[in-house]
């Protein structure tokens, strides 16, 4: 079986930097997807979410972004992905759902299904989409409505006529009671009390400060937290009519749910028709789990006190899309520290005949 020198996982935003920059590096590497056909999570967003509605793309390199116009995202990012491929001719085989990655003898070995193939290194790139967070709370098997996460959101439309309780404090959430409230009643949930930047967080000042928060989680061992996390929401245009409307008052979380809505310790009870988890993702990274890469704290740490890509303990593996890269942003930078990574961890190891 032929040992590579490096295989990339996934085939999003952070894989295909991650691949560009191996392939300039001369590293003889191979690129595996899950999904059939180019474009990441973005393949799966709702086709309501246009060029206009979303917070960027960052261009990959030596490449420019898609023009923030009408067209689907789900469509406009997938295409440009595709391009993106043909153009720099990146080794993509798809599709390929990694199932685990073992060690054998100082080999790594990512298996999937019947096929497995063996590396020197791997690039983790599967990013979050795959891995929705959906909290627990008492009765929610009892509600007779509808439970949706972020993952199943088919637009607004959906829920014209019909009372939508949001949960969550992030971006996403925003943009939905955003679109909605002009369309339907909606009720607004967080576990603490939001946070608005009036600068949008334009700043780069601002910006730094919020990657230097997710970076000292990760040198730390701890688990990563989106760079959205630390960033604040701000409102956009578009949302402006929302807020008149008292989409953005928030109410704290309920303690439980019933049949037919939402009731808080207090008493007070509150009938919806849908509950739209707006509550994120979680790091898709199971399939690493026979590494042991995680810590005490729960979390893969990075090197280079969190700025880096490499797995302390397993330097063989590097993680992009994961703590401070995860964003189109510090996908594209991750790539190719990553690639950077991967060739030092090449030059420490001894050679490895192929056949």
């Amino acid at each position: 079986m032929e040992t590579f020198d490096s295989i990339v996982i996934g085939a999003g935003q952070a894989g295909l930097s991650a691949s560009y920059h191996l392939q300039r590096l001369g590293v003889r590497h191979l690129v595996l997807d899950a999904d059939e056909r180019p474009g990441g999570a973005w393949q799966h967003r709702w086709d309501a979410l246009t060029m206009h509605d979303v917070h960027g793309v960052a261009e990959l390199p030596d490449d420019t972004p898609p023009a923030r116009d009408s067209r689907r995202a789900k469509e406009a990012v997938p295409e440009s992905f595709a391009a993106y491929e043909r153009k720099h001719e990146l080794p993509v085989l798809r599709p390929v759902q990694v199932d685990t990655v073992t060690d054998d003898g100082g080999v790594l070995v990512v298996h999937a299904g019947d096929r497995s193939w063996r590396a020197r290194t791997i690039v983790n790139a599967t990013g979050t989409w795959t891995h929705p967070f959906l909290p627990h709370y008492p009765g929610m098997e009892t509600f007779l409505g509808e439970q949706l996460h972020t993952v199943d959101y088919p637009g607004p439309e959906h829920f014209r006529g019909k009372r939508v309780l949001v949960v969550g404090g992030g971006a996403s959430a925003v943009q939905f009671l955003g679109a909605l409230r002009p369309i339907t009643d909606t009720l607004w949930v967080t576990r603490s009390e939001p946070v608005w930047r009036e600068d949008g967080f334009a700043t780069d000042e601002a910006r730094i400060a919020a990657v230097a928060m997710v970076e000292a989680r990760v040198a730390q061992g701890l688990p990563p937290q989106s760079v959205v996390s630390v960033t604040g929401l701000a409102l956009r245009p578009q949302e402006r009519e929302a807020e008149r409307l008292g989409a953005y008052e928030r109410h704290p979380m309920f303690s439980s749910i019933e049949p037919d809505g939402v009731r808080w310790a207090d008493g007070r009870f509150e009938r919806v028709d849908v509950i739209l988890w707006a509550t994120g993702f979680r790091p898709a990274i199971s399939h690493l789990a026979p590494l042991k890469l995680r810590g005490p704290q729960g979390g893969i740490q990075l090197d280079r006190n969190g700025r880096g890509t490499t797995a302390v303990r397993d330097r063989r593996v590097q993680l992009v899309g994961y703590g401070p890269s995860a964003s189109t942003i510090g996908a594209n930078r991750a790539g190719r520290t990553a690639a950077r990574g991967v060739k030092r961890a090449l030059e420490a190891q001894p050679a490895v005949t192929t056949g």
